[in-house]
């Protein structure tokens, strides 16, 4: 059936309330994909970032807390490299097994569903396939981040001979990198930009300051 229109006194076409609410129903639809879409690209970025925040703060740390009782260069790089290896692996490692228990739970609802609907059908068309979270690829991505994170420190100590110049440094460094991680993700979060970015920036001098002080006092003990 055909959408009737009205005219007025000056013979103009006017749209009768079908045209409205198809209108209305075909933005609200352009809306929820639009929203989709930011979410989902979201989550990566969020992840992303609090991936390289863990290196950033967990190869600091361990850099700070090494250099609290070796004050050679050499040690301290050697550490955070180790750091760098260890907490990517562990990160891809974490990663992998998580979202692929996630892909294995979401196939078996897959076939649970077509069951259910009396529906013969055991693959997934590419659409579907789409959907579902990618083990490998989250694996590397949060190892990529996390390595990106660690590199901060790395960076920052490599070419500073001078102990105390190279521990100001490294502190500096990760400051301003906490600092901007901390905003990201307040942005991605749409929390208050200032206070997300102090909060973090607090736990991360936290963080490094507690590991300095207790490998200090270990190592001045004589064990």
């Amino acid at each position: 059936m055909e959408p009737i229109h009205l005219k007025n006194s000056q013979n103009e076409i006017q749209p009768t309330v079908n045209d409205d609410i198809e209108g209305q129903e075909i933005q609200e639809v352009e809306e929820i994909v639009q929203v989709y879409d930011y979410s989902k690209r979201a989550q990566w970025l969020r992840a992303a970032v609090l991936g390289a925040n863990d290196g950033l703060l967990s190869t600091s740390a361990l850099m700070i807390g090494v250099g609290a009782v070796r004050k050679d260069v050499k040690t301290m790089i050697l550490t955070g490299i180790a750091g760098l290896v260890a907490g990517a692996c562990s990160m891809a490692i974490g990663e992998f097994v998580s979202v692929y228990s996630q892909y294995d739970i979401e196939v078996a609802q897959f076939k649970r569903e077509n069951r259910a609907k009396s529906v013969e059908k055991s693959e997934m068309d590419q659409a579907e396939k789409e959907k579902l979270p990618n083990p490998f690829q989250a694996a590397a991505a949060s190892a990529f981040a996390f390595a990106v994170g660690a590199l901060v420190p790395l960076l920052a100590a490599a070419f500073i001979s001078d102990y105390h110049v190279r521990l100001g440094v490294v502190v500096a460094a990760v400051s301003v990198a906490l600092l901007g991680f901390g905003g990201v993700g307040s942005i991605l979060g749409r929390a208050p930009l200032v206070k997300s970015s102090l909060r973090v920036l607090f736990g991360g001098w936290l963080a490094m300051g507690i590991t300095f002080g207790l490998t200090k006092l270990i190592g001045s003990t004589g064990l």
